[in-house]
């Protein structure tokens, strides 16, 4: 499976099935999304990074702000008042993936611009991945 975020400056494909290749059940997750926090690491272009949050809404990696990581965000609002989390976790619990739009804070300018996102559960795993573009 693969993340695909193009925008028009281009675009980046994002593997994600093959993450277990990084370790034995359960274990392959925390070095998965440490290497996906880690900063200009391969999981990163530009302002396109990768999130990842828990079904119970904690953090569980954030490619653009590593401070994040092991915050419960279940009830963090965006600027325009969405819950982001619990919108990313609800299509990943009900659909599987799916795509969102939304008001977030671009990583290299800081000021709120619109992010078009792809969300996808991690096979057998309470937990969604997922990665954007700024428009």
């Amino acid at each position: 499976m693969f993340i695909n975020c193009y925008g028009a400056g281009g675009g980046v494909e994002l593997p994600f099935g093959g993450v277990k290749a990084s370790g034995v059940g359960r274990e392959y997750s925390i070095e998965a999304f440490e290497d996906f926090t880690a900063q200009g690491g391969p999981w990163q272009n530009k302002d396109v990074y990768l999130f990842c949050y828990r079904f119970d809404g904690t953090c569980a990696c954030q490619g653009a702000n590593k401070a994040l990581v092991g915050k419960n965000l279940l009830d963090m609002q965006t600027a325009d008042g969405v819950f982001l989390v619990k919108d990313i976790i609800e299509i990943a619990r009900t659909k599987g993936s799916g795509s969102l739009e939304y008001q977030w804070a671009h990583p290299q300018t800081k000021k709120i611009a619109t992010k078009a996102s792809f969300v996808a559960r991690v096979p057998g795993e309470d937990v969604v991945i997922g990665a954007g573009i700024y428009k």
